[in-house]
């Protein structure tokens, strides 16, 4: 079967942020095709939409009821393979089941729902559905990042000691969800966005970018978070102390207050005999640190394949040199997933690089670690055990 996979989304129309990101990330590797839409729950909006996308109106759906239900029933040579799910979090969970009993595959935002209750209803229905169900955790998609974890995989550095991560921003560092901004208002609502804001927004992408370079999983941590902002409904800051399944510990940073601060993701891991460390602001080198010798410096590019591990090569796009940015490693998750499921259509296995992306387990784990972090918090106890 040679053809592109049909992707369905949910959310994302017309002036919302992460839908189009979605879009060109699918759209990168030219694996899949956007054939219909239920972008918004204002009808005029949801049309407008996918009118400006060129789908035919009767692709364009109002509800994601209605969408899931009508493409089940089209012919499969017809009907969308996989919905994008690009909601707020209190929108993730009733689509993503219902798309999952139907039968279709699953591209979620984290943090993957509302509640970790709901979270464990959505990778028990992918178990037992055999389907997808891909998570964004997209900086893990970086080429480095791919590096990174095969070198402490490889045991490079030996027993890993220590995990440091830090994700400060300061676009929250004002009380803007009382301005209008839209991405604000949702974010900092408890209705809206769970029980955590920058810990369940920032700190998720923090928590498995530390588990996922290391190879460890966090098993207890104390936290304190902070609303610094006053009138806010939900944590914009936070200080975490992580324990790790193998006695290491860590540190775990995570604010929305940091003026100044555009996106600033940087992991430090140390081993026994070295370290490493990478910037989001600087993808494209991993600074990979000694013992007993110099600092050496690794660099993505294509043209850097008898150095770099066939992870972080076959997420490589561009001559050593060019940026390997936020949307080339969007599109890495879409284009393993993308493979991932082409090959399942056509009964065969897919690359073990291929399978390397966030699945339904991660986004536990995330919500789990929203739930731990919060309790921590509110706890007068020094540590706390990761709940799962």
């Amino acid at each position: 079967m040679k053809r592109k996979l049909r992707m369905g989304m949910i959310g994302g129309g017309k002036n919302a942020f992460i839908g189009a990101i979605h879009r060109m990330a699918a759209n990168l590797d030219g694996l899949t095709e956007l054939v219909c839409g239920a972008f918004s729950s204002n009808a005029d909006r949801a049309l407008e939409s996918g009118r400006s996308l060129f789908l035919p109106e009767e692709r364009i759906y109002l509800s994601f009821e209605e969408m899931i239900q009508k493409e089940s029933e089209l012919p499969l040579d017809v009907r969308m393979d996989f919905v994008a799910i690009v909601t707020p979090n209190h929108l993730h969970f009733a689509p993503a089941m219902l798309a999952l009993e139907k039968g279709f595959h699953v591209v979620l935002d984290k943090p993957m729902a509302f509640s970790l209750e709901e979270a464990l209803q959505l990778k028990k229905k992918a178990e037992e559905t055999n389907l997808l169900l891909m998570l964004t955790h997209t900086y893990s998609a970086y080429p480095m990042v791919k590096q990174a974890r095969q070198m402490v995989k490889d045991n490079q550095f030996g027993k890993v000691r220590k995990v440091c991560v830090e994700y400060p921003q300061g676009w929250l560092s004002s009380f803007l969800e009382q301005e209008g901004n839209q991405q604000a208002s949702w974010r900092t609502n408890p209705e809206q966005s769970g029980i955590s804001g920058c810990m369940g927004d920032i700190g998720t992408h923090a928590a498995q970018l530390a588990e996922y370079i290391s190879g460890l999983k966090i098993s207890k941590l104390c936290a304190d978070l902070n609303i610094v902002v006053s009138g806010r409904a939900l944590d914009d800051d936070g200080n975490v102390l992580l324990k790790f399944d193998n006695g290491a510990n860590g540190l775990l940073m995570a604010s929305q207050i940091a003026a100044g601060e555009e996106n600033a993701l940087k992991i430090r891991v140390y081993g026994e005999k070295g370290g490493l460390e990478w910037a989001q602001q600087e993808p494209n080198t991993l600074l990979v640190k000694w013992l007993d010798q110099p600092t050496q410096i690794f660099r993505a590019g294509t043209g850097y394949k008898h150095m770099l591990s066939s992870y972080a090569i076959h997420n490589c796009r561009t001559p050593g040199g060019h940026p390997e940015g936020y949307l080339e490693a969007f599109g890495n998750l879409y284009r393993n997933f993308a493979l991932t499921v082409l090959a399942r259509l056509n009964g065969t296995s897919p690359s073990d690089e291929a399978l390397d992306f966030p699945t339904a387990a991660d986004g536990v784990r995330g919500m789990a670690f929203i739930d731990t972090v919060v309790k921590s918090s509110k706890s007068t106890e020094k540590w706390t055990d990761f709940i799962l």
